[in-house]
């Protein structure tokens, strides 16, 4: 099975949406830094964080050489928190993986070490192509992107998106 290895960016969005647990079932195993998850998801309660567990997300622990990678990293590239080098650093060390952010300067950088990176959009697709939730629960979680501020998608892909999935909603 393919693995996601996410930061929690896209994570935190898709939440706000109510699409994290179908997230889960896609076809793909879905990982992130212990430390991410532990000092990241504050707005989760125990239990739910364990929920997401039961549901599939696997939590990784870093040995101590990828820390020290990570901590490079953070020296090296000014805009990136040392939370976001040690997801980069774990999906660098997954084989083939697909790097799950939501964050400009940590896909850049991804990419340039030759990580395939993708997003939200990415995930609305997956999850439409897999027929895991609703055309029409997409449709309001694409609005809801659309009219949040702390979200940055590109407004072409959304509103592309939008039309598509708007033709395939029964006419009221």
């Amino acid at each position: 099975m393919p693995v996601v290895v996410s930061d929690t960016s896209c994570m935190i969005d898709l939440r706000k949406v109510g699409l994290l647990e179908a997230l889960l079932q896609l076809p793909y195993t879905f990982v992130m830094p212990d430390i991410l998850f532990t000092d990241e998801w504050l707005c989760l309660t125990g239990e739910e964080k364990e929920a997401l567990c039961e549901q599939g997300l696997e939590i990784k622990e870093l040995s101590a050489e990828s820390v020290e990678k990570a901590s490079h990293y953070f020296n090296r590239y000014a805009p990136l928190a040392l939370n976001d080098c040690f997801a980069l650093t774990l999906a660098e060390e997954t084989q083939d993986c697909i790097f799950l952010s939501g964050d400009g300067s940590l896909r850049q950088t991804a990419e340039r070490h030759g990580i395939q990176v993708s997003g939200v959009l990415w995930v609305t697709d997956e999850l439409e192509a897999h027929a895991v939730v609703e055309n029409a629960v997409l449709y309001d979680a694409l609005k809801v992107f659309q009219r949040d501020g702390t979200i940055f998608l590109p407004e072409n892909e959304v509103s592309r998106r939008l039309r598509r999935l708007g033709r395939t909603l029964p006419r009221a």
